[in-house]
């Protein structure tokens, strides 16, 4: 017969077995921090702006006539100025190079301020192409609503304003549809809501085109969630997830209510832009006046 086999040692001394040893730890895994984008088309809007204002210098009026310290009417009129008569003339251009000029050094040192704290930001979130053509965008909303507003075609705008409201109604959007990146929502809403409310307020003032700054506002609020969409709180891109990690959980991209605001904005944008009452940029209607009204015309600035 054979022999008995010999006993474990742990067993024959009463001592428990080792447990197994545990898998090896996985490697740490923390998704990439976003590099933000390098701002050189703000800082270019904003030379740009000053170029262009240089050469309005010659023709500078008294003092007692502009307080803003700025050009003469005629000046801004040939130069670019937007003016509704001119633009159902046939001359569309003027709704986007009203934007480049400015009423007086005041009113451009006002614009250029607010174009550095608020464009700087956004573009080196979202890059110069979304932000150019939201500047850009916006801007030429202002002028469509500014022109549909003057009723008597008087006025002579010019300014930036409509733009940068476009970029105050894009962070406001922007702040809606990525709402769950942000972690202080309702203070960051109500200060936000609180500086458009004071920046709108100045359109109530004397000769401020308060029509361009809404105009640009709205075009620029629904222009927001068009661009300015970024992926929802937890997602991460696939290809920075290393192999071995469970994917079946992973958050989608984007959440569904960002999908029906872009969607939805995108909607809204195109019906302005096909409106009977916005037409006159191609040419396809005139809008009546009540009665000819001979006069010096009056300047806006916005």
């Amino acid at each position: 017969m054979g022999k008995r086999p010999p006993i474990p040692p742990d067993i024959e001394n009463g001592t428990p077995p080792l447990p197994p040893l545990p898998p090896p730890a996985r490697p740490p895994f923390r998704p990439p921090i976003p590099v933000p984008w390098y701002a050189w088309l703000v800082p270019l809007i904003f030379a740009a702006n000053f170029i262009t204002f240089a050469t309005t210098m010659l023709s500078f009026q008294p003092i007692k006539e502009n307080m803003l310290l700025g050009p003469s009417i005629p000046t801004l009129r040939r130069l670019g100025a937007l003016e509704r008569r001119l633009v159902e003339e046939g001359e569309k251009w003027r709704l986007i190079s009203c934007i480049w000029l400015h009423g007086g050094l005041l009113h451009l040192l006002a614009n250029m301020i607010s174009l550095l704290c608020i464009g700087m930001r956004l573009e080196q979130e979202f890059g110069f192409l979304r932000i150019g053509a939201l500047y850009v965008i916006s801007g030429l909303g202002g002028s469509i609503m500014s022109c549909l507003t003057d009723s008597r075609g008087e006025r002579v705008s010019v300014g930036a304003s409509g733009a940068l409201f476009g970029l105050l109604g894009a962070l406001l959007s922007e702040l809606i549809t990525n709402w769950t990146i942000y972690e202080n929502k309702c203070t960051s809403l109500m200060t936000l809501i609180l500086i458009i409310a004071l920046n709108l307020s100045v359109g109530f003032l004397p000769r401020v085109d308060n029509s361009a700054h809404c105009g640009g506002f709205l075009a620029g609020f629904f222009l927001g969630f068009v661009l300015l969409l970024r992926p929802q709180y937890g997602y991460v891109n696939p290809k920075y997830i290393p192999p071995g990690y469970d994917v079946k959980h992973r958050k989608s991209r984007h959440k569904c209510y960002q999908h029906v605001f872009r969607f939805t904005s995108l909607a809204i944008l195109l019906a302005g832009v096909s409106s009977p009452k916005t037409q006159f940029i191609v040419g396809y209607t005139k809008l009546l006046r009540e009665h000819t009204v001979e006069s010096v015309p009056f300047r806006d600035v916005n």
